[in-house]
């Protein structure tokens, strides 16, 4: 109750907030629509209960805001609804129509209670930014930018973005791995969430990864099984389908549902309905280039053993002829080679008897013509030796001639001397040692 303090009214703060709640309840008794973004769930999973943030945007900026109260049991429905019709939960971030009445509580504050979710408004939303996310792809000529790549020959190389304990990833690797035909493939798993608000960035993330390292990979597979067609709706999202259209290796993907196609498997290299038949789709590729060959391969054999079999034929018939012919050659030259012979040794022996009469002639004129040219070699060495003998430095120095050394060595110039030398001088009998005291260079005037 309200009391009076210095002639004045006072009410307590619980008296004022009945009295807006009163006034409220009053005043929005029935329920209406509201259109709005749900900026945040926020699920207490304790209790079941949700206290979405409520706002409005205009040019991306926040006009509007509120909390709101969902209870339990009408989450449940709501969301159990949302995934019958958009194959997607209740979540962050969507534009929802939703049925609601005012609600104050004086410990709680104002709070909007939403009782309804119409799905099929938020269904519209999503579609809207499919078509506008494939849109702004064709405007800015990317779409079929990863289609218009080539697959290797024979893609082995595989950069997977998946789960880790996805059974989709599971089911891929079985695939590949026990494949019948023993083809083998290296597969690398860059894990990464693959539905809800938080996948686009956790899958562009490890797209940025894999290009680092591009020059490892043929393909890079996006992998995702279980859960149906529910969380599919960030594979519509424009900047993960950018991401994918540009990337400069194919990329293919096995998000594991069968209607309604997302933008990214529609600018994908290629897409499967399930992992599974993704990794049939690796297989087929080395089917499409064993197979020919396999056949090739048979061809060849076939082809060569046929060949094998008629050049057999022919080389026994050539044998044959080579034989019948080259016995009557042999048989023909043996003849001729016996007549050759006879005729060769004859020849021979007439030859011989020539040159041995030849032989003898000019064994005697050798002999003579080398007296005489011994006689005369020894005269010529005779007065050689005695001219040598004339020439020899100890005949010389008899006829009264003398050597001067200085250091060893002969002097041959008066330049070679100084004044202060000590020269050497032998002679026929004994040396002379003297001390040079002055040189004398003759003139051609002396």
């Amino acid at each position: 109750m309200s009391e009076k303090i210095n002639d004045r009214t006072v009410f307590s703060l619980l008296e004022v907030t009945r009295s807006i709640q009163k006034t409220i309840y009053e005043r929005y008794k029935s329920s209406f629509w509201v259109k709005a973004e749900m900026n945040k769930l926020n699920l207490y999973t304790h209790s079941g209960h949700c206290y979405p943030d409520i706002i409005e945007k205009k040019d991306g900026k926040v006009i509007a805001q509120m909390r709101a109260h969902l209870w339990k049991e009408d989450y449940i429905r709501i969301n159990s609804n949302f995934q019958k019709i958009l194959n997607e939960p209740l979540k962050d971030g969507i534009k929802i129509l939703f049925q609601a009445k005012i609600s104050y509580d004086p410990s709680y504050g104002l709070a909007l209670l939403i009782m309804d979710i119409d799905p099929s408004y938020t269904l519209g939303d999503l579609e809207k930014e499919k078509q506008e996310t494939i849109k702004r792809l064709k405007e800015e000529g990317i779409f079929q930018k990863n289609k218009s790549l080539k697959l290797p020959l024979l893609p082995q190389r595989i950069a997977i973005i998946s789960v880790e304990t996805s059974k989709g990833y599971a089911d891929f690797l079985k695939v590949i791995e026990s494949n019948a035909w023993n083809y083998k493939f290296f597969c690398h798993l860059f894990p990464s969430l693959l539905q809800g608000e938080k996948a686009v960035q956790r899958i562009s993330q490890q797209l940025n990864k894999i290009k680092e390292v591009i020059h490892l990979f043929d393909v890079v597979a996006i992998i995702r099984g279980g859960g149906g067609d529910i969380g599919l709706s960030c594979y519509n999202n424009y900047q993960l389908a950018k991401a994918i259209a540009l990337f400069p290796i194919p990329v293919i993907t096995g998000i594991g549902h069968a209607t309604n196609e997302t933008v990214t498997e529609m600018v994908a290299f290629a897409n499967a309905i399930t992992p599974t038949k993704l990794a049939e789709y690796l297989l087929q590729k080395f089917h499409n280039f064993s197979v020919p060959v396999q056949e090739a391969e048979k061809k060849i054999r076939e082809k060569s053993r046929r060949l094998l079999r008629e050049e057999n034929v022919k080389f026994q018939s050539e044998i044959k002829l080579f034989r019948s012919v080259t016995q009557h050659v042999l048989m023909t030259n043996r003849h001729k080679a016996k007549n050759l012979t006879n005729s060769l040794l004859r020849h021979a022996q007439f030859i011989f008897k020539n040159q041995t009469d030849s032989l003898q002639t000019a064994n005697v004129k050798i002999n003579l013509q080398s007296g005489h040219i011994v006689k005369s070699s020894l005269l010529e060495l005779n007065n050689l030796e005695k001219n040598v003998s004339n020439m020899s430095p100890e005949n010389v120095l008899k006829r009264g001639y003398s050597i001067t050394f200085l250091h060893g060595k002969a002097v041959k110039s008066i330049s070679q001397v100084k004044s202060g030398d000590i020269i050497h001088t032998s002679l026929f009998e004994g040396s002379i040692t003297s001390t040079v005291n002055q040189t004398n260079k003759e003139t051609d005037n002396e």
